[in-house]
């Protein structure tokens, strides 16, 4: 296959067809390509547009699954190609993501830890709704530096500080960061529950870098 197109790999996610994706991960990796910007130009752009349809009511719950699927089968491609090209260094820091119980919503969550994950962080992604005890005893199993809860739901955004609270009340504030998202969170919330706050997966990925540093 020649080399890819990120407009083929966009396609390719937003019509959920998780073999041409796989296979455009590998030609974009076989081809030379800079990865990092297949992702997110190419891949990464699929599922935003998949939220978005998801969104708008266009695309429903087999559609949004479909997305994503045919995005793992590109990243499990494309990020084992991304560490080989770091040389084995060591990961920028580990990430524990999910999002929270109560909130089945997964899209964004996603491609946040997608971003990450391509930019050198070692991600353990939950899921969606997750218990405030899956988060914290993964991140103290793992030594994370960092928790990334999504909330989707204005009810469920309350989970985000219980999050925050558990970690302080666990004697691990000095060395675990909490890291805030989803449509109705704010850096004004953020700021009130002790949390850091990101937009969105760009935003996120330089948030997790300054928390590291």
């Amino acid at each position: 296959m020649p080399v890819p197109t990120f407009e083929q790999m966009r396609d390719a996610v937003v019509a959920g067809d998780i073999e041409l994706a796989r296979s455009l991960g590998k030609a974009a990796t076989e081809g030379g390509m800079d990865l990092l910007a297949a992702v997110e130009r190419g891949f990464a752009a699929g599922i935003q547009e998949v939220g978005r349809l998801w969104e708008e009511g266009e695309y429903f719950l087999p559609e949004l699954v479909q997305g994503a699927e045919a995005m793992k089968a590109a990243m499990n491609i494309i990020n084992p190609a991304l560490s080989k090209a770091r040389g084995g260094h060591r990961a920028k820091g580990k990430v524990v993501i999910g999002t929270v119980q109560g909130d089945l919503h997964d899209i964004g969550k996603t491609l946040v830890g997608t971003m990450l994950e391509a930019n050198g962080f070692e991600v353990h992604d939950l899921g969606a709704d997750v218990p405030v005890d899956a988060f914290v005893s993964k991140a103290r199993e793992i030594g994370a530096h960092i928790i990334g809860a999504s909330a989707l739901l204005t009810t469920t955004m309350a989970v985000q500080r219980e999050i925050v609270e558990r970690v302080r009340a666990e004697g691990l504030a000095d060395k675990l960061h909490v890291l805030i998202g989803g449509s109705p969170t704010t850096p004004a919330w953020a700021e009130s529950i002790g949390a850091t706050f990101a937009e969105n997966a760009q935003r996120a990925v330089a948030v997790a870098e300054k928390l590291v540093s």
